[in-house]
């Protein structure tokens, strides 16, 4: 099966995308939100329902590919990603979605999530992050705070937390955005942008886990703080943030620091968004609460690497047109095969 040069598409909606499946979140989840924007955005998209593949791993947000009504794994702890990488390879023509949590993309499964950021496999990666184990019952998480009393860390982890943007950044990885549950607009552009983006797309989601860890992102959500707590990124235009826009970022003796604007600070002074500077990007990583606003948006974009699987398929036919088509009876006999009689 392939899916390139449709000449007629289906006109679809979201609920083509949606499965018989009873949705088994517990009520107020951030994963209804999440998986509510993926069946608005796929319509949006020049492909068919045959096209897309979501696979996860294990966790709450692990049941995802039951609910889209699309081709879909479920997969094994933390191979996701890995699991992901041979169906790109197998049929480079499919559109994969990684949907998993931070414990699982991040714990048992960060050397794959890390392994496919800088190989950069043509799919998506979407991390909900609620900065806790949920599906069994509140265990602290590779993004849990330093401090976090869980019912693993009685008397407060003692673990400082990764940081999910650090590592794409770190790993090489072509598209990195981050959004929250809560802003659907918002995360719907990043979603899109994220899935034709051609290369690894990383989006980390802040997602409010209601039972074993609520309120986690409460600053990044709250109308009356969320305007001072992040930034929202817009290529091409300076970092302002603020309930009355008039906080900015700035470059000070090589340091970013918050400036108010007026009193001789224009816009002018301020960093200008650009999501192809990877340089940026790696700044952005360190920018975080209560220090400085969190970055939301596309933080960084490279469409221009080769990616993984495209290079895969040209050694491929490089060797064919070498070699021949292989037999396979050869190939399986070798030169250290030999017949008995």
């Amino acid at each position: 099966m392939t899916c390139a040069n449709h000449t007629s598409l289906p006109v679809l909606n979201a609920k083509d995308f949606t499965t018989d499946q009873d949705v088994r979140w517990c009520p107020g989840c951030g994963d209804y939100a999440i998986l509510t924007c993926v069946r608005k955005v796929l319509p949006k998209l020049p492909f068919r329902k045959e096209d897309f593949v979501f696979v996860s791993g294990i966790g709450c947000a692990a049941r995802f590919p039951y609910y889209m009504d699309t081709f879909g794994v479920h997969s094994i702890h933390g191979r996701a990603p890995a699991v992901a990488t041979g169906v790109k390879l197998a049929n480079p023509d499919l559109h994969v979605v990684v949907v998993s949590g931070d414990g699982d993309l991040l714990s048992i499964g960060g050397n794959h999530t890390m392994h496919a950021m800088r190989r950069n496999l043509d799919f998506t990666i979407l991390l909900l992050n609620n900065k806790i184990y949920g599906l069994t019952k509140g265990q602290y998480s590779p993004t849990s705070e330093f401090g976090k009393v869980t019912a693993t860390t009685p008397f407060g982890s003692i673990d400082y937390p990764i940081n999910p943007i650090s590592l794409a950044v770190a790993c090489g990885c072509t598209f990195i955005a981050r959004s929250i549950d809560i802003d659907m607009k918002h995360l719907s552009v990043v979603i899109q942008r994220a899935i034709e983006h051609k290369g690894t797309s990383f989006v980390e989601i802040y997602q409010d886990c209601n039972i074993f860890n609520h309120q986690a992102w409460f600053y990044a959500s709250q109308k009356d703080t969320k305007a001072d707590a992040t930034i929202f990124l817009e290529h091409g235009k300076p970092l302002i943030f603020g309930k009355d826009r008039d906080k900015g970022i700035r470059f000070h003796q090589g340091k970013m620091e918050i400036v108010e604007l007026g009193n001789g600070v224009t816009e002018s002074d301020l960093i200008v968004h650009d999501e192809t500077d990877h340089s940026l990007a790696f700044l952005y990583a360190q920018m975080s609460h209560p220090q400085f606003p969190e970055p939301l948006g596309i933080i960084h974009a490279n469409p221009d690497k080769p990616t993984y699987d495209t290079l895969v398929q040209k050694q491929i036919k490089a060797s064919f047109e070498r070699h021949g088509e292989p037999d396979l009876q050869t190939l399986i006999n070798g030169n250290d095969t030999w017949e008995i009689k």
